[in-house]
């Protein structure tokens, strides 16, 4: 009965679009309202089409019935849309038009992309090339290269905490000039020889580095013998005493939070009880993002696990990801191409059934087994894949995270055990003091002075 139905409204489609184009010419740039031909496109492919109606009345669509691909709904509404920077994304079996999002462009067009890479290169030689050009672009787009020259100031720690296995001091560095990025490390009560440096990047999950989930494993990776650093986004925690939190999306913001990264990983590398040798990041959504970042940049990291990010459609849609054009790097990179440079070296990819994850195990693995298989390394790369679980860190990944660490890096699983966590108060993890009153003298405030800084460490024009 269905059938019938739709066969009978393609046919009225039919007469429909006889009669509007018999009254429309190239005189006129055949021109015909959105409105009506995304109404057509819905009874021409029997989809739903869910839209603001602000966005769409009012729009004036020229030669809009040759831009219909009538083989297929999604290049037909691609088109359609193009003209007015829309574009769209299926939203529970429909599709929704959204404003153009950069960083997005839907599953079918991450498998174009990764198709389209995959003629770059068919062998490790090939490869090695298309890396090195990618590798060489990536510090220069996102301004660290050449690196700033690093302030001349010591790192401030805090008194340490002492707890079941493990121990929390906070800390500040200074990254530029006046600016500081503040966080907490987690070291093993009792250190024998040297540890793995574990790195903690955030995403932007409520409550940032404080949350409940990522004291958690950053005092679970100290329990197991390893150091752990945790550290707030820029413009979030306590970067908000310098910075307000609007400033969290502006370009810079990219580049701040990279070099973040790398300095924080000099200081932990600097510790007599680092081993250099066995340094691992993970991080979940904009924490994943700087994972697969970092790892494509900094040769010294030596395992990675990135978490509900991992995409060949989504480069990250906060500024403070993909707002340097990294991602235009090699002539456009994406995610599952940065991510595959970390081969041969373990990698550890978490997914999820119910964000833009879903599709790794059937599209982004395959593309990264090929380019590990150029190195006969294939055994260094694991996909769990969580089907019914959503976009966060939550218990399943961390589990499957200290698996991972444990048996590359050696250490000790029965010590994983996260009911032994105390997890601390907001304000017991500052380290500028509850009212932000321990601040250093010289740490800038606001956007004018940040522009300043980052003009003087020639990182802007």
């Amino acid at each position: 009965m269905k059938k019938r139905i739709h066969a009978f409204l393609i046919c009225i489609l039919s007469v429909v679009s006889v009669y509007s184009r018999n009254i429309q010419t190239s005189d006129s740039a055949y021109s015909r309202p959105l409105a009506d031909i995304l109404a057509d496109i819905e009874i021409q492919f029997n989809i739903k089409i869910k839209y603001d109606r602000k966005m769409i009345d009012g729009k004036i669509l020229k030669y809009a019935d040759w831009r219909i691909k009538p083989w297929s709904a999604e290049e037909s509404l691609d088109a359609v849309l193009a003209p007015f920077d829309y574009t769209f994304v299926m939203d529970n079996g429909k599709y929704k038009i959204k404003q153009f999002e950069y960083a997005r462009t839907g599953e079918t067009g991450g498998k174009r992309f990764l198709d389209y890479l995959e003629t770059l290169y068919d062998d490790k030689d090939s490869w090695a090339k298309r890396k090195a050009e990618i590798k060489a672009c990536l510090p220069k787009a996102l301004k660290i290269s050449p690196m700033p020259v690093a302030p001349d100031s010591k790192v401030i720690l805090t008194p340490k905490r002492k707890y079941d296995g493990y121990t929390v001091e906070n800390f500040a560095i200074e990254t530029l000039s006046g600016v500081y990025v503040c966080g907490s490390i987690y070291k093993p009560e009792k250190i024998k020889g040297q540890c793995p440096v574990i790195l903690n990047p955030n995403g932007h999950f409520g409550l940032g580095r404080y949350r409940e989930d990522q004291q958690k494993r950053c005092a679970t990776q100290a329990r197991m013998g390893s150091i752990s650093a945790s550290w707030d986004l820029f413009a979030w925690g306590e970067s908000l005493l310098q910075f307000d939190g609007g400033l969290h999306r502006m370009s810079a913001a990219n580049t701040i939070q990279i070099l973040n990264t790398l300095r924080i990983l000099d200081y932990l590398l600097s510790l007599k009880e680092a081993d250099p040798g066995r340094v691992g990041i993970t991080g979940g959504s904009g924490g994943g993002s700087m994972a697969m970042m970092a790892s494509a940049i900094d040769d010294r990291i030596s395992l990675s696990i990135p978490v509900v990010m991992l995409s060949s459609h989504f480069a990250g849609g906060c500024p403070c990801e993909s707002g340097m054009p990294a991602h235009l790097c090699g002539n456009r990179t994406n995610n599952a191409e940065i991510a595959a440079m970390f081969a041969p070296k373990p990698q550890l990819i978490l997914s999820d059934g119910k964000d833009w994850t879903h599709t790794v195990p059937e599209l982004e693995l395959p593309f990264l087994k090929r380019t590990y298989g150029f190195y006969n390394a294939g055994n260094n790369l694991e996909n769990i894949h969580f089907q019914e679980e959503g976009h966060d860190y939550g218990p399943s990944k961390r589990n499957a995270s200290y698996r991972f660490i444990a048996g590359h890096f050696n250490l000790d699983m029965n010590r994983v055990d996260e009911a032994k966590v105390v997890v601390e108060k907001e304000s017991r993890m500052y380290t500028f003091g509850e009212k932000g009153e321990k601040l250093p003298a010289n740490a800038i405030k606001g956007k004018e002075a940040l522009l300043k800084v980052l003009k003087n460490a020639g990182m802007i024009e």
